[in-house]
């Protein structure tokens, strides 16, 4: 029995973890191509309509029974939606002026192996002093993001449905109505100002669309996983960006540093993967504390 449930459970993380690789590599290649192809200059406003989307889903949900009636104060979800603005608002600025490359360096410092992936890069990553202030903000309140995600869920005992159901609408109403006006004073551009193009808006509603998957997948994986383990995870995001980064918006491709970062970062996943797992790390005592719950139970 008690295999047949760490099967499920493996198996679940899987599919967590997939959903969330797939759908984060996506919107990011998907945004930089708005934003370096098209022009579309408005993270801000465009973070208002992928959250403006994702409420959608949630109504959806809430509608077919998956979002239960449930309670968040709301002194908690206003400091959650200043933390995840922030961070959302910041990554896509930093996207926006920095490099594919960059913008992932500055993801992986939230742990130490970035260090070593970020002098091994060095050379093929482009940043600017406004970029770099965008993603050290980021950085930091993604860091703040994820920790409040597990701690709301454990603290009131939420699900990732009903968690997203209660920050979308929150998220999307602030962004909608701060990003213009945001986005003009980055970019000196009006946002009702842009050309829009059949191609240019077929690309926001893909956007938005990858953006419904990668809020709910994020909610899912912190759920599951602890942060450290979710941003260690998030290093295979990192290398596919990078590949597909390169690729399509990189002009010289992937050459010797490049491939030993990578080999560094999935290094670093494995020694976290052994240190955890041993008597004592972090891993380890989580599952346990999670075994002594159910059991008092």
């Amino acid at each position: 029995m008690s295999s047949t449930k760490a099967d499920k459970k493996a198996s679940g993380d899987a599919a967590s973890w997939l959903f969330n690789v797939v759908t984060s590599v996506g919107i990011i290649l998907v945004n930089k191509a708005l934003m370096a192809t098209y022009g579309y200059s408005f993270a801000t406003t465009l973070t208002g309509l992928h959250f403006a989307t994702t409420t959608l889903l949630t109504v959806v949900l809430r509608w077919l029974g998956y979002i239960q009636p449930s309670h968040l104060p709301l002194p908690d979800l206003l400091k959650f939606v200043l933390f995840a603005n922030f961070s959302i608002v910041g990554m896509n600025v930093s996207l926006m002026w920095n490099s594919v490359g960059f913008y992932q360096i500055a993801k992986l410092s939230m742990i130490p192996v970035s260090c070593f992936s970020g002098s091994c890069l060095g050379q093929n990553v482009s940043v600017n002093a406004k970029g770099f202030v965008a993603a050290i903000i980021a950085v930091w309140s993604t860091a703040l993001q994820q920790y409040y995600v597990h701690y709301l869920q454990r603290r009131y005992s939420l699900g990732s449905f009903n968690l997203l159901g209660h920050t979308a609408p929150a998220q999307a109403a602030s962004l909608l109505v701060v990003g213009p006006f945001l986005d003009y004073w980055l970019t000196n551009n009006r946002v009702d100002a842009y050309a829009y193009t059949f191609t240019s808006t077929l690309f926001i509603v893909l956007s938005c669309s990858i953006a419904v998957g990668t809020n709910l997948s994020q909610f899912i994986c912190i759920g599951r996983f602890t942060a450290v383990s979710f941003q260690v995870l998030g290093h295979m995001k990192t290398i596919l960006v990078l590949i597909l980064g390169f690729i399509l918006f990189g002009k010289e491709g992937l050459n010797l540093h490049v491939v030993v970062g990578m080999i560094i970062a999935v290094a670093g996943m494995i020694w976290y993967g052994n240190a955890s797992s041993k008597p004592g790390g972090k891993e380890r005592r989580s599952l346990s504390m999670n075994g002594n719950k159910s059991l008092k139970t």
